[in-house]
This record gives C-alpha cells, sequence and structure tokens, in this order.
C-alpha cells in the first residue's frame, strides 16, 4: 500500500507561479516532473533547484495546444518516474482581447491550453492509477490554477476568462466524476506576478488594492499547492489565495488599475 504520494506532475514549472509551485512541493518532499512547452532553459533549471532541494526531477516536454501531445504526456511521465500522485495545472494562456476584439481562433487556443488539457490529463491519470492495479491510502490530486477574476469579472482578458471559468466548472464536474480515485481542487490566486505591459509600479501599487492591502506572493500560492496536496478531505472546492481580492469587485482587469 503506497501511504505517502511522492510525484507530482507540474505543467508549466518552468517559470513563473508553476516553478514556485515546483520549487514548494520540492521542499514538502515530492519529486517532480517539470512540464514545459517552448522553455526548455527555465524547465532545465527548475530541474537543478529541484535536485538542490534533495528530490528527483525531470523535465518533460509537450505542446498542451496539441491534443495527441497532450494525450501522450502521462504515459511519459509514468515511463520516466512513475505515477503521479498529484497533478497541477499551471500552464496558461494569458493573451489580451475583449469582445470588440474576439476571433474564435483566440478561444479555441484558450480552450485548448486552459481547458481541454487539464480535463484530459486528469482523465489519463484516473485512468492510469486504476490501470497501475495498486491499492492507495489516500486519492490522487488534481489541482487546477484558476483566477480571484472569476468572483468579480470584468470584460478585459475576455477568451482567458471564458477558459478560465469553465475549468472552474469542469474542477467541480471532475471532483464529481473522478471520485473515490482523485480529488480535483482549484486554486485561485490574486495579482502575484508582473504581467503583460504592467510596469513595476503599476504592480505595486494593485498589489496593494485588496482589503487585507496586499495580495499573493508567489510563495502564498507554492505554500498554498503543497496544503491542497495534502488535504485529503477536500474536493469539488476552490481556494482563493489572493488578500481578498475577489471581495472587491473592479470594472478593470487588476492590471490596468
Amino acid at each position: 500500500m503506497t501511504t505517502e504520494p511522492k510525484i507530482a506532475l507540474v505543467t508549466g514549472a518552468a517559470k513563473r507561479l508553476g516553478r514556485e509551485i515546483a520549487l514548494e512541493l520540492a521542499r514538502a518532499g515530492w519529486d517532480l516532473i517539470v512540464h514545459y512547452g517552448n522553455s526548455q532553459e527555465q524547465a532545465n533549471e527548475t530541474v537543478r533547484l529541484v535536485s538542490q532541494l534533495g528530490q528527483r526531477a525531470i523535465a518533460i516536454q509537450a505542446n498542451l495546444a496539441i491534443e495527441t501531445e497532450t494525450a501522450s504526456l502521462i504515459t511519459r511521465c509514468i515511463e520516466a518516474m512513475g505515477v503521479p500522485d498529484c497533478l497541477v495545472n499551471s500552464a496558461s494562456l494569458f493573451e489580451y482581447d475583449t469582445a470588440q476584439t474576439f476571433t474564435q481562433h483566440q478561444l479555441d487556443l484558450h480552450m485548448r491550453i486552459n481547458l481541454a488539457a487539464p480535463v484530459a490529463l486528469a482523465r489519463d491519470l484516473h485512468q492510469a492509477r486504476i490501470d497501475c492495479g495498486k491499492t492507495y491510502r489516500h486519492p490522487a490530486v488534481v489541482i487546477n490554477l484558476l483566477d480571484q477574476k472569476l468572483a468579480n469579472p470584468n470584460p478585459d482578458f475576455l477568451t482567458y476568462t471564458l477558459s478560465k471559468a469553465a475549468l472552474d466548472h469542469a474542477t467541480v464536474l471532475l471532483a464529481q466524476a473522478l471520485a473515490p480515485q482523485m480529488r480535483v481542487v482549484g486554486l485561485a490566486p490574486g495579482i502575484t506576478l508582473v504581467s503583460g505591459d504592467q510596469t513595476t509600479d503599476s504592480f505595486a501599487q494593485a498589489h496593494t488594492m485588496t482589503p487585507l492591502g496586499y495580495s499573493s506572493a508567489p510563495s502564498d500560492i507554492g505554500r498554498a499547492a503543497v496544503y491542497l496536496a495534502s488535504a485529503h478531505a477536500v474536493t469539488g472546492t476552490t481556494l482563493y489565495v489572493d488578500g481578498g481580492q475577489h471581495l472587491q469587485p473592479s470594472g478593470r482587469d487588476v492590471m490596468f488599475l
């Protein structure tokens, strides 16, 4: 009987929040499969940093916009390290558009990476856990990175928001469908890192515009992922880690404030 989860697959772990989540999981004793799309050098750096923390780590490339590459990822993980006990869907497309600039092409890209890939990976991991024939003390866990703006939507980043809203609903549906073998939870950061054309000063100001006077740091998101990975009674819900930002409605995305 497997008594402790040991292997985590973090998509988009080459940089930004994906890397921070991978490193916090490593500090908590997890071995890491570092998925990346195009950032091979950064992914290798994440592997190096995880190894320095005393955990095993490998990097695996896959374009999550391509269905066949997504469909082979869990199998490649199993062949390289073993069946993951944790899947963190951190990889995300975040491109600006509005209702006035909307295109079906942009919607398709966001839905492929931000929704279809996480659902497919959860499906494949669930089947792999059944096929391996082991008896586990605890279910595996899927952690979907969401966004605090789902609680106070605004029209900026239209297709990104639509894809994350769909993933939010998928989190609940997957939690229902994949139990008891798997838990599925959401993790919703606030403004955490500088994005797009945002200036450092603008980020610093926006970071204070919450009920607590500060939003989330990368380490907050990493530690929250570690908690969710081991919270064996938590499923089908979302943890907001944003300084209460989701409690303050805004007519524009926070990066424009």
